[in-house]
């Protein structure tokens, strides 16, 4: 049983453990106290009834909050299998009246510059602080001898890997997991929990004794046991008969009878700064409850206790039945045989291991083996989806939320698109209202910095699809919150974020990608700024490459606005004059450039030159035309330039397959230093070699050019000629060398060459036949 006196009973409990939730359950059922104390703010105390409401789903998490500084933030996750949830639940259940005693938030949450010294906690994060030593599997060195400071930091560090050494494991997870978990007499468990760390906390005290105000953290854990004390001494005072204090197992030994001097604690806590906080409920996911995610009191596989939680028969057969179901969902065999063959495995790994009950290490040792034939691969699916688990917590509409959050909700709804964990793909047809209006959404959040969907690669050549990758996380109800200082629906929040972020912008290119963004996101009001703001900074831009690199998003908009049914005419003529003014300036910035600046100067051209192609507007491709024919005479251009400009004038049509031959011919002369010419070949070549296997005079002058090159010099040039192979696809390249195979488009004196060799060697076979003893016939 717990620690006790007359009055007061301490439960210690790791914080998401089915085995802790289970035995705390049945100790309450016993008990039948009159109040619970509970580990969690205090400032949540109103929102405990939500619990019982039947909408109410964990994972779920309180949310708490700084309402001017959102990003100052803490959670408070709960599963079905934590045993605070479990507690309040009964608690409820019972009407027992619940407090909740850590440290307020309204104190942990305090910016960094206000308190006099040290912060009370480190600047909030996407996870709860933690509320007990956080776990990890490194393990001491046995060959290191610790001086007393770090073997208290190293108790304080991960005390549950200190107690498995003790009973001869090397890792803590798994030593609570066999002991507590999977207990199945809950006898005395939380009396045991309460011995080992008094004797743990005595070895950090006899090591190095407390100084709490020599850093944050331990400043912080006094102050929240000082908080957690007062609190009992508030419920004794007040004459509650069976209190149960609820709290994390590094915590018992502090707030067990007999309990310090109240007047210490209160000194301790007097003064504190404090900051106004607001709290909620958010949805979860088991992924964020991991440890992986970096919470700090995170388990290892929140998949494998919920089901440790809901099978208390046989846990393992049945997990070794969802694991089989798993791998047939992906056509994978798992027959009856296999899991009745995994099971036995499994049974004898524990009884080798002086184990009760099979673990879950010995359940993936046996699945790998058995059901996997010792592949690696599929136990990284079973880890994601059963281990970890995809699961996500739903919470009830009358849960407090900013106007931002019950606009999503309400677009959710009406647009079908319910928040999953997991990743969901979501294709679109802009021509349905329904899929355009989620298109619009979509986008609206992603210019929030809610990125709640990602664009990925449609299918087909239509332009009025749209693939989407949806993936729901629980800080994007974080982001939902901070973003609503921008407005109370998503459609005003999006526009007045859109605004700010065009009058903060100064470069071109950011304003015409914010532009797209607007206009994919149907923001009229949004685009009107944006447009303005990228008029006047188009106007007074003279940087070529900015100009160029602000093209390509707005071809995209003038050419496919009619699908998203949007109004773009306005960016015609400030397209007009950005193509005007790079044509103009075009071949003054592409003179004397080095190797590093040709080579960003090739991607600005090519993806100017597919702009200009997408818009379809004669005057400007004549303009850009008549430019790069500029560029392809200019003296001291650089190779890669020269040669990409003689390629898109080849694809154009302007230049036929003989001027263009006669141009390579040019540039491949012995007149020219190797390098250019090998650069002049990659820019002509690069992308696409269908140009040398149908323009036989284009073959036949790069075929006599690599054979020119002296041994030192194709030494020195290979690398750079196979980085422009490279780039064609794998049928160019196998049709090339049946080319070379073939010896097609040789020069007349290669075939004399390659005549010659033929008749050198027919004249060794007489010699060679005779040595063979085989007879010559002529």
């Amino acid at each position: 049983m717990a620690a006790s006196d007359s009055t007061l009973h301490i439960f210690g409990i790791r914080h998401h453990g089915p085995g802790s939730a289970r035995s705390l359950r049945q100790a309450l059922q016993d008990l039948q106290p009159d109040l619970l104390l509970i580990e969690g703010p205090p400032e949540a105390e109103p929102l405990l009834p939500l619990l019982a409401h039947e909408q109410m789903q964990p994972p779920v998490a309180l949310l708490l909050y700084v309402p001017d500084t959102p990003h100052r933030a803490a959670y408070y996750p709960f599963a079905v299998f934590s045993p605070e949830w479990q507690a309040i639940q009964f608690g409820l259940q019972h009407q027992i009246p619940i407090r909740l005693m850590d440290l307020p938030q309204t104190h942990q949450l305090v910016p960094d510059e206000e308190p006099p010294e040290e912060p009370l906690t480190e600047a909030p994060s996407e996870t709860q602080p933690s509320t007990e030593a956080p776990a990890t599997s490194t393990d001491p060195d046995p060959n290191l001898e610790l001086t007393p400071e770090p073997i208290a930091a190293e108790i304080r560090r991960d005390p549950l890997l200190w107690l498995a050494q003790a009973a001869g494991y090397t890792d803590g997870e798994r030593w609570w997991e066999h002991f507590v978990e999977q207990r199945q007499d809950h006898t005395d468990v939380f009396a045991s929990i309460l011995t080992a760390m008094t004797a743990l906390r005595a070895e950090v005290d006899a090591a190095r004794p407390p100084q709490p105000t020599d850093n944050a953290r331990d400043r912080r854990e006094a102050l929240r046991e000082a908080y957690m004390r007062q609190t009992i001494r508030q419920a004794q005072k007040e004459g509650f008969q069976t209190i149960a204090v609820i709290c994390g197992a590094w915590h018992t030994p502090a707030l067990t009878p007999p309990l310090p001097a109240a007047k210490t604690d209160a000194a301790l806590l007097k003064g504190l700064p404090k900051v106004k906080v607001t709290a909620t409920w958010v949805p979860w996911t088991y992924d964020r409850l991991a440890l992986h995610s970096g919470y700090g009191a995170g388990v290892e596989s929140p998949g494998w206790y919920h089901h440790l939680w809901d099978c208390t028969e046989r846990p393992a057969e049945q997990w070794l039945v969802k694991v089989a179901r798993l791998l047939r969902a992906q056509d994978l065999d798992a027959s009856s045989a296999s899991v009745i063959e995994s099971v036995r495995m499994a049974e004898a790994l524990s009884a080798l291991r002086d184990r009760p009950v099979p673990g879950l290490t010995e359940l993936n040792e046996a699945v790998q083996t058995v059901l996997c034939f010792g592949d690696s691969t599929p136990m990284q699916l079973i880890e994601r989806q059963l281990m970890v688990g995809d699961r996500l917590g739903v919470v009830p509409d009358s849960t407090p939320m900013v106007p931002l959050q019950q606009d999503l909700q309400r677009w959710q709804q009406r647009l079908r698109l319910k928040p999953e964990a997991l990743d969901r793909e979501l294709m679109l047809d802009l021509r349905k209202p329904m899929d355009l209006e989620r298109s619009q959404l979509l986008h609206r959040l992603n210019l929030l910095d809610i990125p709640w969907g990602h664009l990925s690669t449609a299918s087909g050549k239509g332009t009025f699809k749209e693939k989407w990758i949806l993936r729901w996380q629980p800080e994007l109800e974080l982001g939902l919150i901070e973003a609503g200082r921008w407005g109370n629906t998503i459609e005003t929040a999006a526009t007045a974020s859109v605004c700010h972020q065009a009058t903060e912008a100064n470069q071109l290119p950011i304003l015409t990608a914010l532009l797209e963004q607007v206009l994919l996101a149907a923001l009229p009001a949004g685009a009107d700024q944006v447009m303005q703001c990228l008029a006047t900074e188009a106007a007074i831009a003279s940087d070529l490459a900015h100009l160029m690199a602000s093209v390509p998003p707005l071809a995209n908009v003038l050419r496919y606005s009619d699908v998203r049914q949007t109004d773009a005419s306005l960016l015609a003529p400030i397209v007009d004059g950005l193509i005007a003014r790079i044509c103009i300036g075009l071949p003054g910035a592409c003179a004397s450039l080095d190797d590093a600046a040709a080579a960003v100067m090739l991607e600005h051209i090519g993806q100017t030159h597919r702009a200009i192609k997408l818009l379809q507007n004669p005057n400007h491709l004549q303009d850009w035309q008549t430019v790069l024919g500029r560029l392809v005479d200019q003296s001291a251009l650089h190779g890669l330039l020269a040669g990409r400009c003689c390629r898109l004038l080849l694809d154009e049509g302007l230049f036929d397959g003989s001027e263009a031959a006669r141009r390579l011919n040019l540039a491949l002369s012995q007149a020219v230093e190797p390098t250019h010419a090998a650069a002049w070949i990659q820019g002509f070549l690069q992308g696409s070699g269908l140009v040398l296997l149908h323009d036989a005079e284009i073959w036949q002058v790069l075929d006599h050019w690599v054979g020119a090159l002296s041994p030192d010099a194709f030494t020195t040039l290979l690398p750079l000629l196979r980085r422009t192979f490279s780039t064609f696809t794998a049928a160019e390249r196998r049709q090339m060398g049946e080319r070379v195979k073939q010896g097609e488009g040789r020069s007349t004196a290669a075939r004399e060459a390659i005549a010659l060799d033929r008749d050198q060697a027919a004249a060794v076979l007489p010699l060679i036949a005779q040595l063979l003893g085989l007879e010559m016939t002529r």
